[in-house]
């Protein structure tokens, strides 16, 4: 038998992959300093959904319960499950676009020159970007938040001036070589400048950052991140046909007619403004992208309808998990999510690594 006849149906597979979320959010919004059970969990979720104080026959749901799991622990727990699901599916496109098994969605240099933006706000202070912000629609966004956003808008910028050079092309080799050199410029800048402040307290700030974090989500950053994950899934899901024919190489996709250019241009860009957002909220969490599909081809084929969707949910668990790792892990401090996930992420690696070469 085939390795793609022993595989599940898609349905099935699907379906298990989302019971799989829900439970890992049931689950996950219960872990914390004060546990919560699963029950009651759904108590206050449907408390909210106006279902009444006990809806499902219990005691009422109390406001310790109320705050914990609805204002505390479930915009984080949105947030990680959307990031986790951008960065997924950001691997996957970027991963055939450029038919590099190591391309991420910090390939372009987003993340360096989200650091960029943080790091001039952590180290030189934040009280004129904030003052810039008040009183406008931008108010509820964190004025680390807003320069991250800039920064890796305007690396993703200098990266694809470099790449395009005078053709006006955007060859993968070229696009790749631009994001390191890019990348390590921004490294560069961060270090000089972290060591230049001389503030013990702000390259801690610096480091926790550099490694992501989920503690600042809140309602609005957690709304925009959902926003920004089903974005990105249904516009990426409209160009699979596309990508299926990147699958084989530029020259399959041109023999379907496909404006390997321009697509390669619009994917790309579009994959870096969505990274720019998660990136911007949570800072620079690696190995998702790189690994999630990686683990999910051999169960769905490489088929871009069936992959992207897939990529989306089990980057969604993935991430949700690690995050309440780090939440949870230490009892009086969190470790930084993306220690986490390369934790995990490196032994995957290699293990898939050593599977090809055998």
């Amino acid at each position: 038998m085939t390795a793609a006849g022993r595989r599940l149906p898609y349905a099935t597979l699907f379906l298990l992959a989302l019971l799989g979320l829900g439970l890992s959010a049931a689950v996950a919004l219960g872990i914390g300093s004060v546990d919560v059970p699963v029950p009651r969990v759904l108590a206050v979720v449907a408390r909210r959904c106006g279902l009444g104080d006990a809806p499902f026959g219990g005691a009422p749901v109390s406001l310790l319960e109320d705050q914990l799991v609805w204002q505390l622990r479930l915009p984080r727990v949105l947030g990680a499950a959307a990031v986790g699901a951008v960065l997924a599916v950001c691997g996957a496109v970027l991963q055939s676009l450029t038919r590099n098994d190591l391309a991420d969605p910090y390939l372009l240099g987003v993340s360096s020159g989200a650091s960029v933006g943080a790091v001039a706000v952590i180290v030189f202070g934040s009280g004129w970007l904030a003052s810039l912000t008040a009183g406008t629609s931008l108010a509820g966004v964190s004025a680390l938040a807003l320069a991250a956003f800039v920064g890796a808008l305007a690396a993703l910028a200098a990266v694809l001036v470099i790449a395009s050079g005078r053709t006006g092309t955007l060859a993968p080799a070229r696009t790749v070589l631009a994001g390191v050199a890019v990348s390590y410029l921004c490294t560069a800048w961060t270090s000089v400048a972290v060591l230049s402040a001389g503030d013990d307290g702000a390259a801690r700030r610096v480091l926790t950052w550099t490694l992501g974090s989920m503690a600042g989500v809140r309602w609005e950053s957690a709304a925009l991140l959902a926003g920004c994950a089903l974005g990105s899934v249904v516009l990426f899901s409209c160009f699979a046909d596309r990508l299926d024919g990147f699958t084989f190489g530029e020259l399959s996709a041109r023999s379907l007619g496909v404006d390997v250019t321009a697509t390669r241009w619009m994917l790309m860009v579009a994959t870096a403004l969505v990274t720019a957002v998660a990136v911007a909220v949570t800072g620079a969490i690696g190995f998702v992208g790189l690994v999630v599909p990686h683990l999910v081809r051999p169960l769905v084929g490489h088929g871009h309808r069936r992959l992207l969707p897939t990529c989306a949910l089990a980057g969604a668990i993935l991430l949700l998990w690690a995050d309440t790792a780090a939440r949870s892990v230490l009892p009086s401090s969190e470790l930084p999510i993306g220690a986490i996930t390369a934790l995990v992420g490196v032994p995957v690696l290699v293990i898939l690594m050593m599977r090809r070469t055998t």
